[in-house]
């Protein structure tokens, strides 16, 4: 073999599609792509348009409202809870808590912290602190002798009624 009988296999390379170069090419003209008009030119935004028919996501009415002081916590279930314990990974004697958990991997972003649910089966007695718990979670960990700290979750400084920006 040498270096000028060097080839790509063949189908390796496509050739470059040759538009505008005469009717015979198959390409002429208006090179694929149709008449004059909208979809002939650049930046196309036809997505939604219903030829000059009031569009159906302004004929539906708007519903429901979205909370933007909603608090997002990131679930965990007692049969989680148990499963890390089970395998080691949390510490059924010490405290568990949002940082404990996230360093165990058993919960990921913690968001506004972390709320406990009752899904599962719970046998280790573990005392817990988390940001929320539903009542049967609540229920659950206490009945097999542990306890559950619901902390508040820490609010953001509101500026005084009385201060100003210039202050």
């Amino acid at each position: 073999m040498k270096l000028n009988e060097l080839r790509d296999n063949r189908g390796a390379t496509k050739a470059t599609k040759r538009v505008g170069r005469g009717a015979g090419s198959g390409l002429g003209k208006t090179s694929g792509k149709g008449q004059k008009g909208q979809t002939s030119r650049s930046g196309v935004a036809i997505n939604g348009f219903e030829g000059g028919q009031m569009p159906i996501h302004r004929r539906l009415p708007k519903r429901g409202f979205k909370n933007p002081f909603r608090k997002e916590y990131a679930p965990l279930n007692i049969g989680t809870l148990q499963a890390a314990i089970d395998a080691g990974k949390l510490d059924a004697k010490k405290t568990i808590d949002a940082a404990a958990l996230q360093a165990a991997g058993v919960v990921g972003r913690l968001r506004d912290g972390v709320r406990l649910l009752a899904t599962g089966e719970l046998k280790a007695k573990v005392k817990v602190e988390v940001a929320g718990a539903s009542a049967a979670a609540i229920a659950a960990v206490e009945k097999a002798g542990g306890s559950v700290t619901v902390a508040a979750p820490a609010a953001k400084p509101a500026k005084e009624a009385g201060e100003s920006a210039s202050e």
